[in-house]
Formats: structure tokens, sequence, C-alpha cells
């Protein structure tokens, strides 16, 4: 950020300055912040609407993370997670005695800047998700050891002294001075035990090195994408067996397992991708090598993180394919194997999804089809870079028409309010011009949790919140009719129940099933496709094999 240089009416120099907004911009608080703090004096005003880069500088320096302001604004300006301020004032609330323990672990939460969170991956588990998904422990919490390889503030090794688990028996990790030292306080209080096996160490590369112990039962919330360098992943990826699957997920679900004592119990909270992605495949093919008893939707219990939390909970044992898993969603309870989960596409614990409708995914897939994998041409919208500098909503010389994901209505296509300059050249990244101008192309909405898509015959451009597809020149069903298919009720049952997403990815389409052979004429005829499937579409909306 540049300073402004001022100049008054006598060409002196003033002093330099950045404006009250670009204080804001870099605290990342509000500009009323800013004002009170130079209403109060931490902050000096240069000239009108201006701040003193000095005393930003200063106050930077000597003031932020140092005197009480705000939460949000100590926060902010302590971006690099100052460790030494946070156990100074975590001191000072113990000293006091007035802190109950789980006041504790919240406090510690508190303090974590947003980038530190990002930077490690960390989302700390609220207590009413910890409590239930440790409530259904098979184990003998009087005999058995738990261990959280990422205790944070301490949430899983408190549920698990509340479940009878003897302080002795509980061990931690973390890579926080801070996180390790509020859980340690917060079992000396809860169980009155001093407690020496909560250690500050990374736990990935405890067990690489064989430091780590074996336990009989380990819950945790891992990190959700921590940036590691690349070739230390690697190499713990390959210590660990884990394949290609390094994303950090993965890597603890490996290290946990590898951790765990035979018929051990192993509970994580994970991203949802971790449940539906191609990237994390092969790890939910080993996951499927052992007995899964439960999985749970939490929705999104993350301030600020739009992705879900699901939960896997399993034992260490080999899989029992007879074994119900439970699936927990919305309040809905169902009974799954694990043999309904390696039948999907891309083995996608789908656990959304009943028994009944897992007999119709099984039964249209075991019937012959074809998919658009290896078929179809694809391509992303326009990415202008700044909509906001090139888009008009009205249309003048010189530009063109570009339609958004927002106005794909299945199956109609809104009239257009966007334009841009049709020099395609300015933009920050385009697909090749002929797939935009493609005789016949499917354009699709991107951002939904439903199929919509519109059969495009007149060269329509599109911004990026919308994508296209061209069906190879052989692939067996007309681009009309795929139309057809795609927005079909049918077809949006088949993708919510597989992928439950709300983005529709190329890697899904690729994988729904079209049954081409049951197209009479070339032609998509709900009531001949169904009886020809043999399945029957309910009240509901749902389906079920036909009798």
């Amino acid at each position: 950020m540049q300073a402004i240089r001022q100049f008054n009416l006598f060409d002196e120099v003033e002093k330099e300055s950045r404006t009250i907004k670009e204080v804001a911009m870099e605290a990342g608080v509000s500009t009323a912040t800013v004002r009170n703090w130079l209403k109060t004096g931490y902050l000096e005003p240069s000239v009108r609407g201006c701040v003193s880069v000095e005393s930003l500088n200063r106050f930077q320096k000597e003031i932020a993370g140092k005197e009480k302001l705000n939460s949000r604004a100590n926060k902010s300006l302590r971006d690099e997670h100052d460790h030494g301020y946070i156990t100074e004032v975590i001191d000072m609330k113990l000293d006091e005695g007035s802190t109950d323990p789980a006041s504790i672990g919240g406090l510690y939460e508190d303090f974590l800047s947003n980038s530190y969170r990002n930077r490690e991956g960390i989302y700390y588990t609220p207590t009413e998700i910890v409590s239930d998904l440790l409530s259904y422990t098979d184990l003998d919490p009087g005999t058995a050891t738990f261990c959280d390889p990422c205790c944070g503030g301490g949430n899983f090794i408190s549920q698990a002294l509340k479940l009878g688990f003897k302080p002795e028996n509980v061990y931690g990790y973390d890579t926080d001075p801070v996180a390790v030292k509020v859980t340690k306080e917060r079992i000396k209080r809860e169980a009155g035990f001093v407690s020496e096996n909560i250690l500050e160490a990374d736990f990935l590369n405890e067990v690489v090195s064989s430091k780590a112990g074996l336990f009989d039962c380990i819950y945790t919330n891992p990190p959700w994408g921590k940036k590691i360098e690349k070739k230390a992943k690697e190499a713990i990826g390959r210590q660990l067996k884990a394949g290609n699957a390094l994303d950090t997920s993965s890597l603890f679900f490996f290290a946990c397992i590898k951790s765990l004592e035979e018929k051990g119990e192993l509970g994580l909270l994970l991203p949802e991708a971790f449940f539906n992605i191609s990237n994390y495949e092969a790890t939910r093919l080993r996951v499927l090598d052992f007995t899964i008893s439960r999985m749970v939707d939490y929705g999104k219990p993350f301030k600020g993180l739009v992705t879900k939390a699901q939960a896997i909970v399993l034992q260490k044992s080999p899989n029992n394919a007879q074994r119900t898993i439970t699936c927990s969603s919305k309040n809905e309870i169902y009974s799954r194997t694990s043999k309904s989960f390696s039948k999907n596409p891309k083995t996608i614990f789908n656990l959304y999804c009943s028994g009944e409708d897992t007999k119709v995914l099984s039964h249209l897939f075991s019937l012959p089809y074809i998919t658009l994998k290896d078929r179809a041409k694809w391509a992303l919208g326009i990415v202008t870079g700044n909509n906001k500098k090139f888009s008009k909503n009205t249309h003048e010389e010189g530009y063109i028409p570009v339609y958004k994901g927002s106005d794909i209505l299945n199956p109609e296509l809104k009239e257009p309010t966007t334009f841009i300059p049709s020099d395609l050249s300015l933009y920050q990244q385009v697909a090749p011009k002929e797939l935009y101008e493609a005789d016949e192309k499917l354009i699709y909405k991107f951002i939904s949790s439903k199929l919509s898509f519109f059969y495009d015959t007149e060269q329509r451009f599109i911004l990026n919140s919308a994508n296209l597809l061209i069906p190879d020149i052989d692939f067996p069903v007309p681009a009309k009719t795929l139309t057809d298919l795609l927005n079909s009720s049918f077809m949006n049952w088949i993708f919510t129940k597989l992928f439950n997403t709300h983005k529709v990815l190329r890697g899904d389409i690729e994988y729904l099933p079209i049954h081409s052979q049951f197209l009479e004429n070339q032609i998509f005829c709900e009531d001949q496709f169904f009886q020809k499937l043999g399945i029957e579409k309910q009240k509901d909306g749902s389906f079920r094999i036909k009798e």
C-alpha cells in the first residue's frame, strides 16, 4: 500500500499519511474502529480524513496486542499469532481463579487470528458436537487409553474425562504451546491431575518417527487443509503409505490408524469433501478396510466456513460387511452397510441416503449405461477478473451479451442483463472461442444444488457462474435429448442422492449413468424410460424398484 504525500499551501511536505479506509482494510477492522482510535489518541491525524503513518507504525509496534482495545481489533492486528501475548492474558485469567475450565478453552480459541486458523487449518469443535460424537463409544473408559492428536483448547479431552477415562490414560498433542498449556490446565481443574501426557509436538511427525504410542481410542478434529510444504507432505505420505492422499485430513486418518490399537476406536470430524470428492477416494477405500459404526452430518457449525462438517467412527478390525452403519443427517437416521458405499461411483460416502434409495441406486448402476467421462469437451465461462469494470446492464456498440448461472432456468434461459466488451483478450480467463460458438452445446449452472441445463444453438457466451459441455460427435445421445435427461427429476434425484452438493462439478456429471439403450427414438420420455429401467416414481419424488 503506497503512502499518500500531501502538500500544504507553502509546499511543505506533510507527514506521510494513509486514509482511514486504508488503515481499516490493513487492520481488518471497520472505519468506525479506526475513528475511535483517532479519538482516543491511539492514532494521530495528519490531514483531513487521513492517519499519520508514523503514529500507525507506533500503534502496531507498541500498542496493538498489548493494551486492551477490542477483541476484534487485537485479533486482526496480532495476525501472526502472538503466543507470548496470549499466554500472558490466559495466565492472568488463571491467576484470577474465576475462569471455569471450559471458558479457558473458549478464551484461547477467541484469540486465534484468522490467518493462523487458515494456515494451520484450525476449526475448533463446538462442545455439543464433541459430546454427541463421543457419546457412542463402545470402549470401557475405566481401562482404555484416549488420545486427541490435535487437542487445541482441550474439548475432546475434557469430554473424555467426563465419560470416565482416567486422566493418567489421556493423551494429547498440539503444535501450539498455548493450546498445550490450556489443555493441561483444564485437566488439572477438572480431574485434579497434573498431566505430562499433553505434548507440544506435531502428531504426524511423531507417528512417522515412531515416537507416538498406541492408543485404544482416538477422537479428533484434524486440521482441514493445513499448509504443509510439498516435499514434507510427500515424505509423510510415503511413510504412512497414504499414496496420493496428501491433504492433511487424509494424512491424519492414516496416522491415527497407525497409532490405533487393534480393535481400537477412531472418531474423526472431517470436511464434507472427505466423503464425496475424487481426491479423497483412495482414503475412502482404505476406510472401508475397517468396520465402520457411525457417520454423522453436523451441517455448517463453523462461523465463516461454508463447508459442512461430517464425522466417521470406526473400529480397527477387518470390515464387517454385515454390520449396520448408523448414518445421521438433518434429524434423519438411516441404516447402511459398507457394501452400499463401495458400489458408489468414486466410493462416495453418501450418508444422507436411505437404505431404500441405496437399493434403487444399486439397481440403476447394475444396468448397462454410459457416461460423459472422456466423451465431451468442457469449458468454464469467461472470468473477466473485474465484472464491475467490464460489465454493463444495457447493450452498447462493441459489447456482447453474456449469460450468468442465474439466467439458466431449467429448461429456459432468461433474457441477458449483462454485456461485456467483445474483445476477449481483455479478460483473465477465457476458453477457446470456438467452444462458445459451437453449433450446439449445453450450458449449465455451476453454483447450484440441482442440475439446471440449457440447450444452446445460438453461440451464446457465458460468465464463470456457468459452464458448458459439448458431447463428442459419436456420443449416442443427441445434445437436446441429453439436456432433457439431465434436467429431469430422475437425474436430479440421482445427483442429489449421490453428491448432495451446492456445486455442479464436471467430475460429478461425468459419473452420472446414462441408460442410452432405453431412450426410444433418441427421445427422453419419462414414463417409458422408467418402465424400461424397472423403477417407478413415488409421490414424494423418490423412486423405488418396480415389483
